[in-house]
């Protein structure tokens, strides 16, 4: 990020559907003060989907959308839709069985999406080939392009056009899901879990105020807001089965021997949720993460980013997007719902990454 010339806070200050109503913008609070009089509901999950995304096409395509653009719009749902198709387990053995690939079924609908996604990452790509700067890279595109120039001649290299596609997705695809996911599970439990919410409201107040923006520099001093986005993602567990490894040796863990040729997953909800590590495994408690006089502490099991060489390589920008997100949005609003409406239900929704069912919460000015 520090090669491509990406501030993230500053990214973050544009993005995020309460985030900004403290950017100056007028029709920005108008809406909020909306949306959010007598106690109305709202469906936080689009607007926090949009803003996340943001993130992820300001670092590949080099800018952020506006929230009604129609190109932003169809990436957003393009990368959502394919994902819920490979959701399925006939679409990945069909597309990964040769003649049966090409045999009509559901595989088909997402090798077209993937297509149409293709189709507008290439004209991202051609019109950084008009305007990039070889020696100042805006985002993964200019970078990705290159070292492109550099591999020229090079048959076995891995940097070629089609691939800036298939990174594009990628990082689009997982930075998505995840980290809104994760805002979206935090979201519910703070307004299932009130006086969490009031605690870490107050440590915003002592340490950041209400007039500056939230930094990353502010983090070390918040060691209960730490412990509460901490163990949102312990409770959450949004990625119970990571990307799974393959042994290209026979690989000794422990006790046991794994053989040549093994297709291995991580279990991670197993440790996330293990009752030998965890005082309460398998309620929301923040505390798992404080030690006797309020310091945050490490816990050998705390592995939402799963480890080792596959561990993701996003969870720096990922816990960069949490704590800012989570911060600015607690120091502008409180999170609640309202008499007589229905309480969320912490329903999990499985594909390849869990999220919460859909509800709705109001969101109050501080």
């Amino acid at each position: 990020m520090e090669k491509l010339g990406v501030d993230m806070r500053k990214k973050n200050a544009h993005d995020g559907y309460f985030v900004s109503c403290h950017t100056g913008k007028a029709q920005d609070k108008k809406k909020i003060s909306k949306l959010t009089q007598a106690g109305s509901l709202i469906d936080p999950h689009d607007i926090i989907f949009k803003a996340v995304g943001n993130i992820i096409c300001s670092l590949t395509l080099g800018d952020r959308f506006e929230y009604t653009d129609e190109t932003f719009l169809r990436l957003i749902h393009l990368v959502d839709v394919i994902m819920k198709g490979l959701t399925g387990i006939l679409p990945q053995i069909l597309s990964g069985v040769s003649w049966l690939s090409y045999l009509p079924g559901p595989h088909r609908k997402v090798q077209k999406q993937y297509d149409e996604f293709s189709i507008i990452i290439q004209e991202f790509v051609n019109e950084h080939k008009k305007t990039r700067d070889p020696t100042c890279p805006r985002d993964l595109i200019d970078a990705f392009l290159d070292e492109i120039d550099k591999a020229k001649g090079n048959p076995e290299s891995c940097f070629h056009e089609q691939n800036i596609c298939c990174l594009v997705f990628d990082l689009l695809a997982a930075g998505i899901e995840t980290t809104s996911s994760t805002i979206l599970w935090g979201l519910q439990y703070l307004v299932l879990y009130p006086e969490v919410q009031k605690r870490v409201q107050e440590e915003i107040d002592r340490v950041i105020g209400e007039v500056n923006s939230p930094r990353m520099e502010d983090q070390p001093n918040m060691t209960y807001t730490s412990a509460v986005i901490h163990e949102i993602q312990r409770y959450a567990d949004v990625v119970p089965f990571p990307l799974p490894y393959h042994t290209w040796k026979d690989t000794e863990v422990g006790n046991f021997v794994i053989p040549k040729d093994t297709t291995v997953f991580n279990h991670l909800s197993a440790v996330l949720k293990d009752e030998t590590m965890w005082e309460k495994p398998r309620e929301f408690y923040p505390e798992h993460f404080l030690d006797a006089n309020g310091k945050l502490v490490k816990r050998e099991a705390f592995l939402p980013f799963s480890t080792g060489r596959h561990a993701c390589p996003g969870e720096q920008l990922a816990k960069m997007e949490l704590f800012i997100f989570m911060t600015s949005l607690l120091q502008h609003f409180s999170f609640c719902v309202p008499e007589n409406c229905p309480r969320p239900k912490e329903e999990r929704v499985f594909a390849l990454t869990v999220s919460p069912s859909a509800f709705q919460i109001s969101a109050i000015p501080r």
